[in-house]
């Protein structure tokens, strides 16, 4: 008890430092986010809501439910008490709803197949009458998708994960793509011919040096996986996120071609601003710099503009490939360490030191000998900015670790609800989900923690420079999650709706929990 009472304490000194932000900076802080209005499925960690969308002239709102395949329609009319008007059922469209788009009274829904492996659906609605307008099909496993600002395309990054590496073909792993569906004539006038594939098969002869290519037996079109989109405000560029690649897509919309592949490379842990916590063994908040690499790995990425540049956010999540037949992360333990790279490989390899944290066995073997000399963990732990063209701008550092060190001490790094420490061997407090918005002329970025809860809010306004605003944690750490006493548990998505399209004289943050399978508004107002 005395051991972690002195981390805490050493963990809110660090907090009261990260805090220190220029002058002007404090004068130009300027929101703070009060929950409002809570939905409850009563779904306990099964994914009851996982991604959500905003319709303003329904006042709308629409939320993945994964454990029953449909879309939960919730009214925000009356955002303090928000109610469930009905729930849309998918089985019709396939196997497992992934995520949900609005944009000018259309709700567009990703459907995957029975089995993934086979090619998905997108189905579109009236967001009034709920009346089905359309369907099309699109590629395997369609993970995310958005509409493009104008509102003329529908952009689906189709993921294509594999059953396992135990054999190889489409059947078993199919390609990754982004579907691009053109809406020009209408929804109603939607068919097949609508939709446009942008595949990765002109990079089959060779990825892009630092772009992660490693499934068993898989073809770059096959191993790339995407995940995530944000499109240019001016709705013709696309950047998708291929996480387990650690790469972003950079789609041209209006010819449906992938033109680059940008590799986003890794972050060193062993400089101060980017120590980790890297055990779950310790019993002690250490945020320390170790000798490893961070991959990026972006889940959620969004676009903004200001000054007239395009920049993306990216929520550094990370994931691991873990599938029969290969596996690609072991603990640094159990790894073999070069001894010229790592002298202190005994050392490092104790469980209080960095022996428990996880690695990736598909990078830092770099002579072939199956001794590692560079390693290499999944997620950055952390908020970036980048440049269009996807050069970093920005990232958060540790931040996130001594912000929640400080705010959360006796659940620091804890897992869906609590448990002290038992994330900082895997991806700490795990950034998932992010969305930019635009509050009295400035730009802040919104940050779901996905393990240890809470939205971490970033003002972005100048990429270069941003800095910390607020944090707010609706997680009840000592609540029974089972009985529904836990709070809100696993963020997942977050949508931000502006005072011009609030329901109320508020601009509104929603975020949807997987685990606890609730839905928190919260009021955006001025801080005080």
């Amino acid at each position: 008890m005395r051991r972690r009472a002195f981390a805490c304490l050493v963990s809110a000194l660090c907090l009261a430092l990260f805090a220190l932000v220029p002058s002007s900076a404090l004068a130009q802080r300027g929101i703070e986010l009060r929950p409002i209005g809570l939905y409850e499925t009563g779904i306990i960690d099964d994914s009851g809501v996982e991604i959500g969308a905003f319709d303003p002239a329904t006042a709308r709102f629409f939320a993945s439910n994964a454990a029953d395949n449909s879309v939960l329609v919730l009214d925000l009319a009356e955002p303090w008490a928000p109610t469930l008007v009905q729930a849309i059922d998918l089985a019709p469209f396939g196997d497992g709803v992934n995520s949900v788009a609005v944009s000018d009274g259309v709700l567009a829904v990703a459907v995957e197949a029975d089995p993934k492996q086979a090619p998905g659906t997108v189905a579109f609605f009236d967001t009034a009458s709920l009346a089905l307008l359309a369907q099309v099909q699109v590629g395997a496993l369609p993970d995310m998708l958005t509409f493009t600002p104008d509102g003329s395309k529908v952009v689906v990054a189709n993921e294509g994960e594999p059953v396992d590496y135990c054999t190889t073909g489409l059947d078993v792993d199919p390609v990754g793509s982004i579907s691009i569906i053109d809406l020009s004539g209408g929804v109603a006038a939607l068919t097949q011919a609508s939709v446009a594939t942008a595949g990765f098969g002109a990079f089959d002869a060779g990825a892009p040096a630092g772009v992660r290519i490693f499934g068993p037996g898989a073809s770059v079109s096959q191993d790339l996986e995407p995940e995530y989109v944000a499109v240019s405000p001016d709705s013709s560029t696309a950047w998708v996120a291929l996480q387990e690649n650690n790469a972003l897509a950079v789609v041209d919309l209006l010819t449906a071609t992938v033109t680059q592949i940008v590799p986003l490379g890794w972050k060193d842990h062993s400089t101060f601003r980017n120590g980790l916590d890297a055990s779950n063994r310790d019993d002690v908040v250490r945020i320390r710099p170790w000798p490893v690499r961070g991959q990026f790995q972006p889940d959620a990425i969004a676009a903004f503009e200001t000054g007239g540049a395009t920049y993306l956010v990216t929520a550094n999540e990370g994931d691991a490939r873990d599938y029969d037949c290969f596996v690609d992360e072991e603990r640094i333990e159990d790894v073999d360490l070069d001894p010229a790279a790592f002298p202190n490989a005994a050392f490092l390899r104790q469980e209080e030191q960095l022996g428990r944290l996880k690695v990736s066995l598909a990078n830092g073997d770099t002579d072939g000998d199956g001794r590692y000399e560079e390693l290499y963990s999944f997620g950055a732990r952390s908020l970036s900015i980048w440049s269009a063209a996807g050069d970093l701008i920005y990232d958060s550092g540790n931040e996130l670790e001594v912000l929640t060190a400080g705010a959360v001490p006796g659940d620091f790094n804890s897992s869906d609800g609590g448990g002290f420490d038992n994330r900082s061997d895997d991806k700490g407090p795990e950034p998932e989900g992010v969305v930019v918005g635009q509050f009295r002329g400035r730009s802040y970025a919104f940050l779901g923690l996905e393990r240890v809860g809470g939205v971490a809010v970033w003002d972005v306004t100048e990429p270069n420079a941003p800095f910390f605003v607020t944090y707010v944690n609706t997680t009840n750490y000592g609540g029974d999650l089972d009985a529904g006493e836990a709070g809100n548990v696993g963020p997942e998505g977050l949508v931000y709706i502006p005072l011009a399209e609030s329901p109320i004289a508020r601009a509104l943050l929603v975020v949807t929990y997987e685990v606890s399978g609730t839905v928190q508004v919260f009021s955006i107002l001025p801080q005080t």
